[in-house]
């Protein structure tokens, strides 16, 4: 009669044992899914400042190449795919890109008066992570208070007769 008392009580601490262990687990995979979160917004931070970037560039790049020294912003996005405003088809932006925050192509399209495209900017009021050590061209953003300040705009460089930018 002995053993099966020391046994039962050997079973009960085996229970007991295995309760801990699945608490623990799952204390752990909580704290992995809490880092593994933080890294994706990171990565998504990342990809938004070179996304905007590049689409800052490319208005750039589509107002210095008007043809006969013509400067002028494009009025949409899709412009920046294909110029036909000159006698060769230019490409300065590769692909239509989605807001990485957001993950649609829902940008903020930031304009002069007249309607010229200037620039981006994410449509999503989430808190970004980095607030601070932006490189020297997007010094602007530190601090900001959502996505949706860091403004991708291209400034032309001043001529005399050039519009004024938002």
């Amino acid at each position: 009669m002995r053993s099966c008392k020391f046994r039962a009580t050997q079973t009960g601490f085996t229970f007991i044992g295995l309760l801990f262990a699945i608490v623990l687990m799952g204390m752990a995979l909580g704290a992995a899914g809490t880092t593994w979160s933080a890294a994706n917004r990171r990565d998504r931070e990342r990809e938004l400042l070179w996304v905007g970037t590049e689409i800052q560039k490319s208005i750039g790049r589509y107002y210095l190449a008007g043809p006969a020294g013509i400067r002028e912003y494009p009025r949409q996005l899709s412009d920046l795919l294909e110029d036909r405003r000159g006698a060769l088809l230019q490409r300065h932006l590769r692909r239509l890109y989605a807001d990485p925050v957001t993950g649609k192509a829902n940008w903020e399209l930031l304009r002069t008066p007249d309607g010229a495209l200037v620039g981006v900017a994410s449509a999503s009021t989430e808190a970004p992570i980095k607030k601070a050590g932006f490189a020297a061209a997007l010094k602007g953003f530190a601090g900001a208070a959502c996505y949706c300040d860091w403004r991708f705009v291209y400034r032309a460089p001043a001529v005399r007769g050039d519009l004024q930018l938002p």
